[in-house]
């Protein structure tokens, strides 16, 4: 019974809020001085929200909760009646991603209230539980190619579910105030800033989510104002629900989210495209105990405890997020099988140039099979990605993703072979050690620090994102520090190899070529 409680708040997000957190989140928007006819709680639950506005909303005519559990609405009605509220309150059982809400809507008045606490889940643990409970499947955030396969395209239920709240609200006066994932409300503020929505004020309150829901995340109360007049380019942050004083404004420039726009204004030059230097993400396999190896001497331990020989040419040194982010990088405690080159090789090779591991793959075949990213099908067997030339160069400028500081490593081989990271760790990929220290030394310079900085929100799960790393261009942060000609022997010294290089085999000098010279 437990276990299906568990699994069913997992589904549902199903953190019932407590009606203190309700009552005292209710009054700050009581405290904004709008004041709404309506008010809805689209999955209302337990109904905190809906029974605290009831109690700060005195001259509200008419309350509707919305949710798809029978036995909270039996709860919800219960507490109403014991109440014996003098206003309407309509309470209706149904799924949100089938109701029809335009008739809901049109029998509420404005200025409508729409409040509450939506699941905090996302689609692909929904998509682990196979369950049904989510929006029909479309890559609504306009990701495209290996971003959307790869699940950058994965999203919370309440991005998708405060969407559709905006768009209720795209001809109508109301509010929005919810209890969601911090990190949520930014992509909201993102989405309402890009498309131009009538929100006239913003504001994020920080939420103690392990004192009210038992858990680790960092959550806030976000709140929007949406009407006619001028529209919101910043967002007010304070620490907590009685805070009346903000302890920061967020911005929004070129698309994105500032987190210190007196920083990101000092350094804006440095944003900009860098051709020559390709962030890339380490190795995604997707099956760490058949691809992941220790070893000792010249036999090689999986997860499971197999031992086995391997032809050594197709087995690297392998570094996790928290090896970088603790530069442990000369040495390593675990290897990685490599099965391709570059995305998409075919695999079959392997019979016959590497017949121990691919006996050793095929014994593991059914769990490789298992792998539930849809990046893998109709590829080649045991395929693997974030693999290129790129993974194999000598020197490697590398930084963690989960880690909550911007520390760049520069990487060497180790044990004479290039060194593999996993799919957290960012890096760029250099053909020496003087190269790797120069760039180095680029990323960790105050310039670039303070930049990056401006753009980053420390309690994110991934606070470092290559769409991050990408917004620096490399070559005007080197002429910011005098570094440019430096920059430039590395820039050309590569185009150089590279043009040998399609010399010796017939090709297209890359002088001539779109590619960037340091690709690889």
């Amino acid at each position: 019974m437990a276990q299906q409680k568990a699994k069913n708040i997992w589904e549902f997000g199903d953190f019932q809020t407590p009606i203190a957190l309700a009552l005292e989140a209710t009054n700050v928007v009581n405290r904004l001085g709008v004041t709404p006819r309506s008010v809805l709680e689209p999955t209302c639950g337990r109904g905190a929200f809906l029974l605290a506005s009831c109690e700060v909303f005195s001259q509200v005519k008419k309350f509707v909760g919305v949710d798809i559990n029978t036995q909270h609405l039996s709860y919800l009605k219960e507490s109403v009646a014991a109440e014996n509220y003098s206003a309407s309150i309509e309470i209706i059982n149904g799924n949100f991603f089938d109701l029809n809400w335009s008739e809901i809507l049109n029998t509420l008045a404005e200025p409508l209230l729409i409040i509450g606490n939506p699941p905090w889940v996302t689609s692909s643990e929904l998509s682990l539980l196979k369950s049904s409970n989510l929006p029909e499947k479309s890559n609504f955030q306009g990701r495209s190619g290996y971003e959307a396969l790869t699940g950058k395209s994965n999203f919370d239920i309440s991005e998708w579910m405060l969407i559709k709240h905006l768009d209720w609200l795209k001809e109508r006066t109301g509010i929005i105030a919810v209890l969601c994932k911090t990190a949520v409300a930014r992509k909201i503020l993102v989405h309402v800033w890009q498309q131009k929505h009538r929100v006239i004020r913003a504001q994020i309150y920080g939420i103690d989510t392990l004192k009210n829901f038992n858990a680790s995340v960092d959550a806030c109360f976000f709140v929007l104002l949406i009407g006619d007049g001028n529209l919101s380019n910043t967002c007010e942050i304070f620490e907590n629900l009685s805070a009346h004083e903000p302890l920061q404004v967020l911005g929004y420039h070129d698309n994105t989210v500032i987190s210190n726009v007196i920083d990101y204004k000092r350094w804006l030059h440095l944003r900009g495209t860098d051709p020559a230097y390709i962030w890339r993400s380490g190795l995604k396999h997707d099956c760490s105990k058949v691809m992941e190896l220790e070893r000792q001497e010249d036999k090689f331990y999986n997860g499971y405890g197999y031992v086995s020989s391997l032809e050594q040419d197709w087995v690297y040194p392998f570094l996790k997020s928290s090896d970088v982010g603790n530069s442990r990088t000369s040495t390593c405690r675990k290897y990685v099988l490599v099965t391709q080159r570059y995305i998409g090789e075919d695999t079959t090779h392997l019979k016959f140039d590497a017949p121990k591991i691919w006996v050793y793959l095929q014994n593991y075949r059914e769990y490789l099979l298992k792998r539930s990213s849809s990046i893998y099908r109709n590829r080649p067997e045991f395929s693997i990605f974030g693999v290129g030339e790129y993974t194999f160069a000598p020197w490697k400028v590398a930084i963690s993703g989960f880690y909550k500081t911007l520390n760049f490593v520069q990487v060497g081989q180790i044990d004479g072979k290039p060194v593999i990271f996993d799919d957290t760790v960012y890096f760029l990929s250099c053909r020496s050690k003087s190269e790797a220290s120069f760039i180095a030394a680029l990323l960790n310079s105050q310039p670039a620090k303070e930049f990056l900085e401006s753009m980053i929100f420390w309690s994110d799960k991934r606070p470092i994102t290559i769409e991050l790393l990408k917004r620096l261009n490399l070559r005007t942060l080197a002429q910011v520090l005098g570094r440019e000609e430096e920059y430039n022997s590395y820039v050309l010294s590569s185009y150089h190899q590279q043009s040998l290089s399609c010399h010796d085999l017939g090709l297209t000098s890359p002088m001539n070529s779109p590619k960037s010279p340091n690709s690889l």
